[in-house]
């Protein structure tokens, strides 16, 4: 896996620190930081997500990916699956994630809830990388919601 950031330079996209990742499968990514005015000359001017957001993002795509793709499998009729992440931080440098609290909706017909239990169980404990790298600074729980629909 291969990843180019690039920053965008003093007001290069209006923004003293904006940066454009581009991946290796070739798609960019917007980053900028929060506004300071306090300090400007290393303030962000919220023109795109924060570089932790888009960690928590990809953690919760990458364990949507695994649900969807376990009960798809086990053929239950999955119609949507939505997470909600919640984060907290450590107050000091580094500021790492310290509790990620996901919460998943589950939409389908007919699913038992012991297969989306399961589906989130096998996803945090054998198949999420980023769920379970980031479970190394971080207290993660899990809840859900199954939403039958005919």
């Amino acid at each position: 896996m291969e990843c180019a950031v690039t920053w965008t330079g003093p007001s290069g996209a209006g923004s003293n620190m904006g940066f454009i990742a581009a991946t290796g499968s070739g798609h960019l990514v917007a980053m900028d930081g929060a506004v300071d005015p306090a300090k400007p000359e290393v303030s962000g001017a919220n023109l795109a997500p924060r570089p932790m957001e888009l960690v928590l993002a990809g953690t919760g795509g990458c364990t949507s990916f695994d649900i969807v793709m376990i009960l798809k499998r086990g053929r239950h009729d999955v119609r949507g699956c939505q997470v909600k992440l919640t984060a907290q931080r450590a107050d000091t440098e580094p500021k790492v994630f310290t509790r990620i609290h996901m919460h998943f909706i589950v939409q389908g017909k007919g699913i038992p809830a012991a297969a989306v239990e399961r589906a989130i169980q096998l996803s945090h404990e054998k198949y999420c990388s980023a769920s379970i790298m980031l479970a190394k600074t971080a207290e993660i729980t899990t809840s859900y919601e199954l939403v039958d629909v005919a």
